[in-house]
């Protein structure tokens, strides 16, 4: 049951035993930096592609509203035309102004629930971030 003995390091040994540990903490800091500064990048890409693809999809559907409403005032001088022909001539017009005012509100109303549903409510939670670095 002998000593062990450790074998001295000679003083070139030394210096590179010295100079990796020395070199090896700045990459570790550079490393992890670029990490978060990438993930951040990544996030911050996949939240303005969800946007852009939430504002294509109010976009069209405001299109769809703009056409609706472009068909109606489209038929609205043959409309008028026919309304003034009738012996109701009143009742029909009041049914002809109050159907256009319904479907311009609708499409109001429509326009101003897809313009809300796109803008996303702030969340109560405070936010969180990914501690455990991904190797």
């Amino acid at each position: 049951m002998g000593r062990k003995t450790e074998a001295k390091l000679t003083s070139r040994e030394r210096l590179n035993r010295g100079l990796h540990y020395t070199a090896v903490g700045p990459v570790d800091i550079t490393r992890g930096v670029v990490g978060v500064s990438a993930h951040g990048v990544e996030s911050a890409a996949s939240a303005i592609k969800r946007r852009a693809r939430e504002a294509r999809a109010v976009r069209d559907e405001v299109a769809g509203e703009a056409e609706a409403v472009k068909q109606v005032v489209a038929e609205l001088p043959h409309l008028l035309q026919e309304a003034r022909k009738s012996q109701h001539r009143r009742r029909r017009r009041l049914f002809l102004f109050g159907f256009l005012g319904l479907a311009v509100a609708g499409g109001g109303v429509a326009f101003a629930i897809a313009r809300r549903s796109a803008t996303p409510e702030p969340s109560p939670l405070p936010p969180s971030v990914d501690v455990a670095p991904k190797i």
